[in-house]
């Protein structure tokens, strides 16, 4: 009896290992956070594709808060185009890059770059949360230079005049726009100006934390057509974890599946790497009763959606 009940558990396992698996093929990974990098990292960027490739994810957008990876992107995809994996990047807009700096989108753009982040670790909000949310962030390798403040809007709450230059190159080249380390009530503020500018693709970064979405922000926002983006690494055991799956399905709830994406986000150290992330949270949806065709909406489509590729 015993050995029969061991035999149906291996069973089992084995099946839900294989419709996991079945699941991730086309999957899109819009932040992986692989090195090099000033932050340490558990994986470098070759790795991170030859895993998500191998696991038949459609696209792999990497990440770095203090430089373009669009360059080395599409060296590893000339590199290895056997793989049959897309890989892209784009620009976070922090002191490195000189800031909310046009300059450093219009070439960010010009070479292909698919997203421009609004300031992370450099954003006013993330600062001023520097011993409160933000102290769980990961810490770089060694001292950088103290961060200088930075935010889309001016003192009067209006969005400033390189920023407005910089949804205007976003518009202009169809990426995605993502609102970073800002805060809820400036993202309005920015989003609503960006629409204004035609920029078609938004996107908040993990919303409930640094940013502070409350579930009312969530739904005024999507109602603007922005998409919502959820951190696997927060729900997830590991370093990066933050809440309980359950609040995940809430969130989801909320936003709605259409748009909603669930992105990575890992790379850090003590956290799984990005491909047992994805396979983390697949098996927890499936736990709670997400169907296949949302589960694929949640971890490709709506990212491929941005990303203007082929469904």
């Amino acid at each position: 009896m015993a050995s029969d009940m061991a035999s149906s558990s291996t069973a089992g396992s084995k099946a839900r290992d294989e419709e996991v698996a079945t699941l991730l093929k086309g999957a899109v990974d819009l932040h992986c956070h692989s090195g090099p990098a000033a932050m340490p990292r558990v994986l470098d960027h070759r790795e991170a594709m030859m895993e998500a490739a191998d696991a038949g994810f459609r696209a792999l957008l990497y990440k770095d808060h203090f430089y373009l990876g669009t360059p080395h992107a599409k060296i590893l995809e000339t590199i290895y185009p056997e793989k049959g994996i897309k890989l892209f990047s784009g620009i976070a807009l922090n002191n490195a890059s000189g800031g909310i700096n046009p300059y450093a989108v219009d070439h960010a753009v010009k070479i292909g770059a698919k997203i421009v982040w609004m300031p992370t670790l450099a954003a006013a909000n993330h600062i001023r949360k520097g011993l409160t949310e933000a102290k769980s962030f990961p810490k770089t390798a060694q001292k950088m230079l103290d961060p200088t403040p930075l935010s889309s809007l001016d003192a009067n709450g209006k969005v400033t005049d390189d920023t407005r230059k910089v949804l205007d190159l976003i518009a202009e080249g169809d990426i995605i726009l993502a609102g970073g380390h800002l805060e809820a009530p400036e993202l309005f503020v920015l989003f609503d100006e960006a629409k204004k500018r035609g920029v078609k693709k938004m996107l908040v970064n993990h919303p409930t934390y640094i940013v502070g979405c409350s579930d009312e922000d969530i739904k005024g926002l999507v109602a603007m057509g922005v998409y919502m983006e959820h951190s696997i690494c927060m729900f997830i055991p590991g370093s990066g974890k933050q809440y309980e799956p359950e609040y995940l399905r809430h969130l989801i709830g909320i936003a709605g599946v259409d748009k909603t994406c669930l992105c990575s986000d890992l790379g850090l150290m003590g956290a799984p790497r990005p491909l047992e992330g994805y396979r983390q949270i697949v098996n927890a949806l499936l736990d709670m009763r997400f169907s296949h065709q949302d589960i694929r909406t949640l971890i490709g489509d709506n990212s491929a959606r941005l990303l203007n590729l082929a469904a």
